[in-house]
């Protein structure tokens, strides 16, 4: 089995808590003084690397590379506090998320000292951002089926092949290919599969964008025509990538990206739901400093983490005020639920982040997050876009999360491994497959 179905559940120490109000402050500071408007899919669409080198010179990126590597040394549960934060204050952090989330885990585990040295100190500085080369046209989430081909040369190796939906490849520095290296194997389809790590702007690399529907791009194909890789940028060893994969896997599919990339639109909800009862506009409060903004069980966001339960409290009084419009009873007890349910996940992929930290197989559990997050992340854009819609006719921001929201929501499930395979990955680890 790929370890418990749910790990142990975990709780914050006061060390973490305390980081956690700290990052919160310096967002909300942040975004008053109008250095980032708080979005939806931040750490897919928002690229800002300056932003990044802010953070990166409070420590808060790359917390998890030991020192020795120009990192913090810091634990997963508190880069998991950071990261959390973040998404949930939709700041711009797609230039650092990728290189982050599971470039440096996979160096630190499967990459020479070298390699180690040459990246990963400017990934802890911001100054190095890294896309994904896994999926390809007719390779999604059968990741064995790649075409892309490796050949043996002196010195290294030629790359030849395509990635497609590779985010930020137009503006990343390398990302790290899946490659077959030995033929395919019917019997034995996961083998002679190597990762190489490939600069972006090397000869023969060319990107093409994928423009989504909306005009919006982060999506790109990436060509490999006989792209040179020297034998001291293959990734561990030739021939074991789709071990060296999977073990990326758990860190992609199990963080809180996989349900708060929707969160600035709850809280934007709950903050024009808060303005509907009083009567008193928010349009000339800054960002995360409405009027809820006065006390600790009443945050500022509509359902910040560390506080969720208060958010939900109040969802549930905005259903009793006699003086609000009669949408809005029903409106607040439907976001109320979407608190609930973030706040399950948030303990779910706290667990996992534990287990990781632990060296424990989390596979299963973070197919599971995975599956219910991204679910829940486009179920919040379909609520708001159906219960607030029609009494936000004033809040142009509002309309304007719930359009780029439903934009996206077809590939909240399909990143990462679609559901519907991921699925069946759980239920392999249940004994049902």
């Amino acid at each position: 089995m790929g370890g418990q179905l749910v790990p142990q559940l975990v709780t914050e120490d006061e060390q973490t808590r305390a980081l956690r109000l700290e990052v919160r402050s310096f967002l909300r500071r942040e975004a008053a003084a109008g250095t980032f408007t708080p979005w939806v899919d931040t750490w897919l669409t928002r690229w800002d690397n300056d932003f990044t080198k802010k953070l990166a010179a409070r420590g808060w990126v790359g917390m998890t590379i030991p020192t020795e590597y120009g990192g913090h040394g810091r634990t997963f549960l508190e880069r998991f506090a950071v990261t959390e934060e973040l998404l949930a204050m939709g700041a711009p952090v797609a230039a650092q998320w990728v290189a982050d989330r599971q470039i440096a885990p996979s160096l630190l585990r499967f990459g020479t000292e070298e390699q180690k040295q040459a990246f990963l100190p400017k990934i802890a500085s911001g100054d190095l951002c890294f896309g994904i080369g896994m999926s390809e046209p007719e390779s999604g989430s059968d990741l064995a089926s790649v075409q892309t081909k490796g050949r043996r040369v002196e010195g290294g190796w030629r790359i030849t092949g395509r990635k497609t939906w590779t985010s930020g490849g137009h503006v990343a520095d390398g990302f790290f290919a899946l490659v077959r290296t030995e033929p395919l194997d019917p019997a034995h389809r996961h083998a002679g599969l190597s990762q190489f790590i490939v600069d972006l702007r090397a000869d023969g690399v060319s990107i093409d964008p994928i423009v989504s529907m909306n005009g919006g791009h982060h999506f790109n194909e990436v060509t490999l025509d006989d792209v040179f890789i020297p034998d001291d940028r293959v990734l561990g060893e030739p021939g074991e990538g789709w071990h060296q994969v999977t073990s990326e896997l758990a860190f992609e599919r199990s963080g809180p990206e996989r349900f708060l990339s929707t969160f600035a639109l709850l809280e934007e909800a709950f903050d024009h739901l808060r303005a509907a009862r009083t009567q008193a506009p928010l349009e000339n409060a800054p960002a995360g400093q409405g009027p809820a903004d006065s006390g600790s069980s009443l945050p500022a966001r509509a359902a910040t983490v560390g506080s969720l339960s208060s958010t939900a409290t109040t969802a549930s009084t905005a259903t009793t005020a006699s003086a609000a419009p009669s949408a809005l009873p029903a409106t607040g007890g439907a976001l109320g639920r979407h608190v609930a349910r973030v706040t399950a996940l948030h303990h779910m992929s706290l667990s996992v982040a534990s287990s990781l930290q632990a060296g424990e197989n989390a596979d299963t559990a973070a197919a599971l997050v995975k599956v219910l997050g991204t679910t829940e992340e486009g179920d919040i854009a379909e609520t708001v876009d159906r219960l607030v819609g029609d009494v936000a006719a004033d809040n142009p921001r509002l309309q304007d999360l719930v359009d780029a929201a439903i934009a996206q929501r077809p590939g909240f499930t399909l990143r990462g491994g679609t559901n519907e395979v991921l699925r069946g990955v759980v239920a392999r680890s249940l004994g049902l497959r």
